[in-house]
């Protein structure tokens, strides 16, 4: 076109562009007719939708462009930006592709080519609905009444949707909006585990807006922001505490301003349980981050402030607080105390959670294992949690073995990051109290100084207690080296089956790990010995006592890989020789050990409640034949002094007899009359609760003849129901009794109201 008709159009442009709806007229007359060549087919097709974008792209930004008609760029922007946005709403699926491009186009240039005022005029609106409900400090809710709507539905999933659009789909991670999307991140996180625990649609553009900045932000700027989603520090303003999010009638989620909560005991279980919830969220969030290494980060980072923690608690394990202090000192001292409870709570989850592939590379594994090193440097094993850091630092000294010893091909450079644990292993060496420890420091500090090429032999025993060869010996009392083979021929042993295992020396020897102070060692000594009861290996089965009685050992150990290993191992044998082993198990159940402890035989009967009915599920129908001992068994446990060893009996009873179903007989009535005077009696609630769930379970058991086999019972369950409905204050106990109510009510419709059935049938006249 010649010059001065594309001077002319840009002028009209300009002019229809400046009047209102202007935005909107303009974007559509240029993109008119574009939506009927998306129909084509084949490269045509294609060709048309890449030329449609690129003219979406043109569009975005001429009204980037200040037009020379305008007198000034804040007030073009003032009359532009709100249309902007608007784009972003449109409903027209086809057209709305369009238009979001272009909105997203021309906000991006002009973020980029005038900051201010984009952040100002287009950013602040955008993100208002969000900015409304944090907990920033020009908001001030105390005016408005309990109650009140903050941020309407409607308006807050439009407001999500357009972060989403504009920030994820845009893909820019330029500082401004990076920055700007930082200071909503507390409340889409509080969305998203608020979406999490419910059903709403928020839960999946949420999660796509926080591992969109995770990613694209630099990874200091990210490990902060996620040490302000887990509540350690105040990088990023979450959402205000006056405000509840509520469940919308539209699968979104509404703001509003919550009432003040005069019961102590419930607003510090609404926080707990809100806290729980915040890192159940942000473990399953970051288990999406673990190929970029993020979560690796993260997790060295919660090992480092746990340290810090620790040192802080032996500086001034109990700091007092004065009679005559400030109500400042002691609000300072309950914030240290739950930031420390929530770095465990942290750790914990990640343990659970992504350990089992958090870390990307050798740095990190580097990272991780020199947190652990200098804690055990600068806090020795030492005082009621000893035995928990001694077992830490023998996994962190084990993995640094198994490394050395072959786990991982190892090169040059990976040696280089390795020594940076030296000086740790060198310290370690000199001024940890246990003397195994030092020597085993020692000898890893000279196969890394070496590369591996000198590798004594106490190296390649801790590598065997963590690649799980049972077999492998730990250093010897004396201080003497161990008897355990090379690192090469420990490698072999590790991949291939023992030759003499299954022998009577192979047995022995497995019997002998089985009570190694290494938790590791032990643990796969135990797992391998469950293992042969599972092969039906000869000489396993000629010395079940004695296997039975090395299982019932460790199941006392505290270390719960250990006590879980034993447990799986006693089931197993039960459950291939119940008559020889239960009779035992129910005994010790009834009657724990003499001299021991009352904590102590409570924590272990329960473990071998645990044992029982893992019996019982293995045994299937052939549990009847051992019905009225188990049963029996379970109603004295319901009676013992310890509420938790009477909630756990009881749980173990509603199992069994859902397990027994139309076979429970005439015990039903032992049954019932426990269950009702405990779900009437018992102080504890969680007892209660317990007692309920039996009724629940034995319902669901008995499904079709509930009426057949209680019908002698059957009211008085009822009764027992109602009557926890309308007096129990325990909401876990109400919601069991409910469950059983809607159980029976159903069992009770099929018997009145059988279900219609047509039959076909065909009659053959003489």
């Amino acid at each position: 076109a010649p010059a001065w008709l594309r001077r002319l159009c840009g002028h009209l442009l300009s002019e229809r562009l400046l009047r209102p709806g202007g935005v909107h007229a303009v974007v559509q007359g240029v993109l008119e007719g574009t939506n009927s060549e998306w129909g084509a087919l084949g490269s045509a097709g294609a060709e048309a939708a890449a030329q449609d974008w690129r003219k979406c792209d043109a569009v975005g930004k001429i009204l980037a462009a200040c037009p020379q008609q305008c007198l000034s760029l804040e007030d073009y922007y003032r009359q532009v930006c709100p249309q902007l946005l608007d784009l972003l709403h449109i409903q027209d699926k086809v057209a709305a592709l369009q238009f979001q491009r272009v909105a997203t186009t021309t906000l991006l240039t002009m973020a980029r080519e005038q900051p201010q005022l984009a952040e100002r005029l287009l950013l602040q609106p955008l993100l208002a609905p969000l900015r409304r409900c944090s907990e920033a400090p020009e908001l001030a809710l105390e005016d408005l009444t309990a109650g009140a709507v903050l941020v309407p539905e409607a308006e807050l999933g439009s407001c999500v949707e357009d972060v989403l659009k504009v920030y994820v789909v845009g893909n820019d991670s330029s500082s401004l909006l990076l920055g700007s999307l930082q200071s909503v991140l507390g409340v889409v996180f509080s969305l998203y585990s608020f979406a999490k625990q419910n059903v709403s649609y928020l839960r999946s553009p949420c999660q796509d807006i926080l591992l969109w900045f995770l990613q694209k932000a630099e990874r200091e700027q990210s490990l902060a922001v996620l040490e302000g989603l887990a509540g350690l520090s105040s990088h990023v303003p979450t959402l205000h505490p006056q405000c509840q999010l509520r469940v919308g009638s539209e699968g979104g989620a509404t703001v509003v301003v919550g009432e003040a909560i005069s019961d102590e005991d419930e607003a510090l279980y609404q926080k707990i349980s809100w806290e729980q919830c915040h890192v159940e969220s942000l473990v399953e969030l970051l288990s999406h981050c673990q190929k970029s290494g993020l979560a690796g980060d993260f997790f060295i980072r919660c090992l480092k402030e746990l340290t810090q923690v620790a040192a802080e608690d032996e500086a001034a394990p109990n700091p007092p607080v004065e009679p005559g202090g400030s109500l400042l000192e002691l609000e300072q001292q309950q914030a240290r105390q739950g930031r420390k409870l929530l770095v465990l709570q942290l750790v914990a989850a990640l343990c659970e959670g992504v350990s089992d592939s958090v870390f990307t590379d050798i740095a990190q594994v580097q990272e991780f294992l020199a947190a652990v090193l200098q804690r055990a440097c600068a806090h020795p094993a030492q005082g009621p949690g000893a035995a928990a850091e001694a077992q830490t630092l023998a996994m962190a000294m084990g993995l640094v073995a198994a490394l050395l010893g072959g786990a991982v091909q190892l090169k040059s450079s990976d040696f280089v990051v390795l020594k940076r644990l030296v000086p740790l292993l060198e310290e370690l060496s000199r001024s940890y109290p246990e003397p195994l420890t030092q020597e085993l420091a020692s000898d890893l500090r000279i196969a890394i100084c070496t590369h591996g090429a000198c590798s004594p032999s106490t190296v390649g025993a801790a590598a065997h207690s963590v690649l799980g060869t049972p077999g492998a010996a730990a250093p010897s009392p004396a201080g003497h080296p161990s008897r355990a083979p090379s690192p090469s021929a420990g490698r072999e042993r590790s991949q291939e089956p023992r030759a003499d295992s299954r022998g009577l020396a192979g047995l022995q020897e497995l019997l002998l790990s089985a009570y190694d102070p290494q938790p590791p060692s032990r643990a796969a000594a135990l797992r391998r010995l469950a293992s042969l009861v599972t092969q039906r290996d000869p000489e396993a089965l000629r010395c079940q006592e004695k296997l039975l009685q090395v299982f019932l050992e460790n199941m006392k150990h505290e270390d719960a890989f250990v006590y879980l290993s034993a447990i799986q191992g006693i089931a197993l044998l039960s459950s291939e020789y119940p008559e020889r082993i239960l009779p035992v198990l129910l005994a010790q159940y009834e009657c724990p050990a003499q001299g021991t402890e009352d904590t102590m035989a409570a924590a272990t009967r329960m473990k071998l409640g645990e044992v029982l009915m893992r019996v019982t599920r293995a045994l299937g129908d052939m549990v009847f034949l051992h019905r009225e001992p188990l049963i029996r068994a379970f109603l004295r446990g319901a009676r013992h002094p310890d509420s938790a060893l009477r909630a756990s009996s009881l749980s173990n009873l509603g199992e069994l007899c859902q397990h027994l179903g139309f076979q429970l007989g005439s015990i039903v009535q032992e049954v019932t009359c426990c269950v009702t005077a405990i779900a009437r009696t018992d102080p504890e609630a969680e007892v209660r609760r317990a007692a309920v769930h039996v009724v629940v379970l034995l319902l669901r058991g008995l499904s079709e003849k509930v009426t057949e086999v209680l019908q002698d019972v059957l009211r008085d369950l009822y009764r027992l129901l109602k009557h926890v409905a309308t007096a129990e204050r325990d909401a876990a106990t109400l919601l069991h009794a409910q469950l059983a109510l809607e159980e029976l009510d159903a069992a009770m419709r099929r018997v009145l109201f059988p279900p219609q059935t047509l039959e076909k049938k065909i009659v053959v006249l003489p």
